[in-house]
């Protein structure tokens, strides 16, 4: 056991989620959203395990970066764009797409020596989040002065982002496009818009460049509709073991403050996991974890470096005795639930200190 708490990544499964999606977008181009480690997953080893994607979108430009010097040599889409004129030449090195979503970004390009022709650039209008992005009434405006960049912008198109579209009633999203259509309505552009929840979803958006992100490391958009059903498979699997077997009487407390005292005559199995290795505090007791490959449930506070979990009745349970936290055979969006969370925050919330074990 060199490591044991480890987050075990299965690139096959990777690979199968990218080839749902890819199902699903038609003839779609289709955009892997790898922002965030690639939701913990590991930025560089995702991408070099999707080189089928059509382009990688990341939220930071050391990111991009990052993905360049490993060698990925697709298309990768900087989703906030750049905000000083160092940034922007770090971005034109090594060919990063820019999004463009505020004036001042233009204005960048405007007194840009190297020209605009070093970028594809993606104006982003806001339809609803009111996050980033132009008015709806802005964008002929945009558009003109882009265009009249001289030189030009290599190539233009157009995104905006859904706000609700894991709602099964679609409603918002519908207006959302609605609103996006009128706007883009001449422009003679292709357009990004759909989120894992948009491809999935039952509303069609009419994208001709998606971005998935939750859905290609194995996880639901959706409430109520599991991974399995949407044909996805989890990818990290967060593993680690038993490191001490306790027996607890009856009206005794586990944990700090005690939260959780034994009905009964208990035992208790210590899991070397906590939240210094990013399992949430404020996972409940009840939340389930797989132990011997059964099902047990958390047992009072997770602490910084381990958990307690109630494995009466679960036999063979020793030192060493593997643990599942989320992963293969237990959805992270059932355990997101109990913390009162979504999946993407606790895969995202990985430490450092869990190794990344490919598989």
């Amino acid at each position: 056991m060199r490591h044991l708490l480890r987050a075990v990544i299965d690139t096959d499964a990777l690979r199968n989620n990218f080839s749902v999606l890819r199902q699903r977008a038609g003839r779609a181009h289709v955009i892997a959203v790898v922002k965030a480690n690639a939701y913990g997953h590991g930025l560089v080893s995702t991408a070099l395990a999707l080189q089928d994607a059509d382009g990688f979108a990341v939220a930071r430009l050391e990111e991009g970066l990052a993905l360049r010097t490993a060698g990925i040599t697709s298309r990768i889409i900087l989703l906030p764009g750049v905000f000083t004129a160092a940034q922007l030449e770090d971005a034109a090195h090594d060919r990063l797409d820019l999004v463009v979503h505020d004036a001042r970004q233009i204005e960048l390009l405007e007194r840009a020596h190297g020209g605009a022709q070093r970028f594809a650039l993606w104006v982003k209008v806001d339809t609803g989040m009111h996050r980033l992005g132009f008015a709806p009434e802005e964008l002929p405006q945009v558009l003109a002065r882009l265009r009249a960049l001289r030189p030009p912008p290599r190539e233009l198109r157009l995104m905006t982002h859904l706000a609700n579209a894991e709602e099964a009633d679609g409603r918002v999203t519908r207006e959302q496009l609605e609103r996006f259509r009128v706007a883009a309505r001449g422009s003679n552009c292709e357009v990004s818009i759909a989120n894992s929840a948009g491809l999935l979803g039952k509303v069609p958006t009419g994208c001709h460049w998606p971005r998935p992100g939750i859905a290609l490391y194995g996880a639901s958009p959706f409430a109520g509709v599991s991974a399995k059903r949407l044909g996805l498979k989890p990818v990290m699997t967060l593993t680690s073991s038993v490191i001490a077997v306790r027996r607890v009487p009856r009206g005794e407390g586990v944990g700090y403050g005690g939260t959780w005292v034994a009905k009964r005559d208990s035992l208790i199995a210590t899991v070397a996991a906590g939240y210094g290795d990013g399992v949430h505090r404020s996972l409940k007791s009840g939340t389930p974890l797989l132990i011997n490959g059964r099902r047990a449930a958390l047992a009072g506070r997770v602490s910084m470096d381990m958990l307690a979990a109630d494995v009466t009745g679960i036999e063979g349970v020793v030192i060493g005795t593997p643990v599942v936290l989320w992963g293969e055979g237990l959805p992270v969006e059932e355990v997101a639930e109990h913390a009162g969370t979504i999946a993407y925050e606790l895969l995202c919330s990985i430490s450092q200190r869990v190794p990344l074990e490919l598989r």
